[in-house]
């Protein structure tokens, strides 16, 4: 049961997918904002090639508890992926995460110079770990 998470940004959609159990989240690609029905075509069908049960996608909110800018561009994309494939789609908080993907790879040892540029990917790893340790609870 594989799982596809998605980063949602303004230039990049980073996407992460779980393993067949569903226990570990992995890097999988950025794919680059071209429209938001390109995009969740796009989506849709690596979720296809990947058997792909269910799509997660991080949504982000403001100190009220209300989504935020990007948050609601996240909701909009979550609705065009519904009308392009049958997958349930799943929003999911996101707070943090690039701040969260970014401070894992330093504890890690990660160089400064890998770690520059975009953490759209590892932000969708940390989205869908977060996701898949809550069915643990």
């Amino acid at each position: 049961m594989r799982i596809l998470a998605v980063d949602h940004g303004e230039k990049r959609i980073g996407l992460a997918l779980s393993d067949l159990t569903a226990t570990i989240a992995s890097p999988l690609k950025v794919i680059k904002h071209v429209s938001r029905i390109v995009d969740a075509a796009q989506v849709a069908e690596i979720a296809a090639q990947n058997a792909v049960v269910k799509i997660i996608v991080g949504q982000s909110f403001d100190e009220d508890g209300f989504p935020n800018m990007s948050g609601r561009r996240a909701a909009r994309f979550a609705d065009e992926l519904r009308n392009q494939t049958a997958l349930p789609i799943i929003m999911w908080d996101e707070s943090h995460s690039t701040q969260i993907a970014r401070a894992a790879r330093i504890e890690l040892g990660v160089s400064r110079k890998k770690r520059a540029g975009h953490q759209d990917e590892f932000a969708a790893v940390v989205i869908l770990q977060s996701y898949l340790e809550s069915l643990r609870d």
